[in-house]
């Protein structure tokens, strides 16, 4: 038993073994190559602040630049991969939380194995030998941070790898589900499969909104509108709330509201309505279920205390899963978020101590 956890139905989960591989995540594992840099070099290869984009041929050389010119960290990283290391170590209990996303065949793929493995995450990669490991440059300044993704491997995840019998078992086995919007420009099949499979057997599919450009390039927005209505659980900030506002031609800017249109879009199947979560930085999260939204305070942080924001969204939305699979109510999802975030925005990337000192189980 762990130290912390309490509550029957944990309880009764440990017991059984109930908490093995109940999530499963998918998504574009990358290696987060992170630096400080000053605005000039933003302006350089004209990158905005706070912001996160696909790398396009101006931006192809800012990532041997950003190595030589500055001291750079090579973390682990991918959207959809920091959520599921954070829900891991939040819930201490090993293989929990399994993930799958494509990599190379190289010491890149090698590494991010192995710190997933440390964090007890169980990864079944499929490895293309014939493109290397993507990378996002991670660009920090003041705190706040921009990414630049190159996709490389994990652009060439394919449904074959998801349907052998070995990988879909994982599916089979899960009883939630989470995806970044960004593996939208992956492999929208992959996640129509898992959608579909989760609203036959009435388990819990959730995505993230994850970034603008999934709103404004219409063949991503289009996979978006066709998973919606099996999404069960909808993440995202107050940027991308908005933008999802304009790509409905909805005239509201109020992200509860946003929240409360978007929670009432038809859903596949009646076994559960659709959450919508919304953080928005240093201001409250909104949630909205039920026709109701409701907002949860962060944790303030001095602003001599934050190092970057950088998985910031990612932490908070482990933190929430770690508690969501765990039977926990909506108030106790967002205090795992919030203590998940303000743990990680206080460090380099999407990194941790070795368990979550500090955090109690209600």
């Amino acid at each position: 038993t762990l130290a912390g956890h309490t509550g029957s139905y944990f309880t009764q989960k440990m017991s059984k073994g109930g908490l093995k591989r109940s999530l499963l995540c998918m998504g574009n594992p990358l290696l987060d190559v992170s630096a400080v840099v000053p605005m000039e070099f933003l302006e350089k290869y004209g990158v905005t602040l706070n912001n996160a984009i696909l790398a396009e041929e101006a931006h192809m050389p800012i990532y041997d630049d950003l190595v030589k010119s500055f001291n750079v960290e090579y973390i682990a990283g991918g959207a959809t991969q920091n959520s599921a290391r954070v829900a891991q170590w939040m819930l201490q209990v090993s293989g929990a939380v399994s993930y799958m996303g494509c990599v190379g065949k190289d010491k890149f793929a090698e590494d991010m194995e192995k710190c997933s493995l440390k964090d007890g995450l169980h990864v079944q990669y499929m490895v293309d030998e014939a493109t290397p490991t993507g990378v996002c440059a991670v660009l920090v300044n003041g705190g706040e941070r921009s990414l630049v993704t190159k996709l490389e491997a994990a652009n060439n995840y394919k449904i074959e790898h998801l349907k052998k019998p070995e990988n879909y078992a994982l599916v089979e086995d899960a009883r939630f589900y989470y995806m970044a919007g960004f593996f939208i420009t992956v492999s929208p099949d992959s996640i129509m499969e898992v959608a579909k499979h989760s609203a036959e057997k009435g388990k819990c599919f959730m995505m993230n909104l994850s970034a603008p450009f999934i709103m404004q390039v219409p063949p991503f927005l289009e996979a978006l509108m066709n998973t919606m209505p099996y999404i069960d659980v909808l993440f995202g900030n107050e940027s991308e709330a908005v933008t999802f506002a304009e790509s409905q031609g909805w005239e509201t800017r109020d992200v509860a509201e946003i929240a409360l249109k978007i929670s009432a879009l038809p859903k596949a199947s009646g076994h559960r309505g659709r959450m919508v979560v919304f953080t928005q930085g240093a201001d409250p999260t909104i949630v909205c279920k039920d026709g109701k939204a409701v907002q949860y305070p962060v944790i303030k942080l001095a602003k001599e205390d934050l190092v970057d924001t950088n998985g910031a969204g990612d932490a908070f939305v482990g933190g929430f899963l770690s508690q969501l699979i765990a039977g926990k109510e909506t108030g106790e999802c967002c205090r795992a978020g919030n203590f998940a975030a303000n743990h990680i925005i206080q460090r380099s990337g999407c990194s941790f101590d070795d368990t979550p000192a500090g955090f109690s189980w209600a």
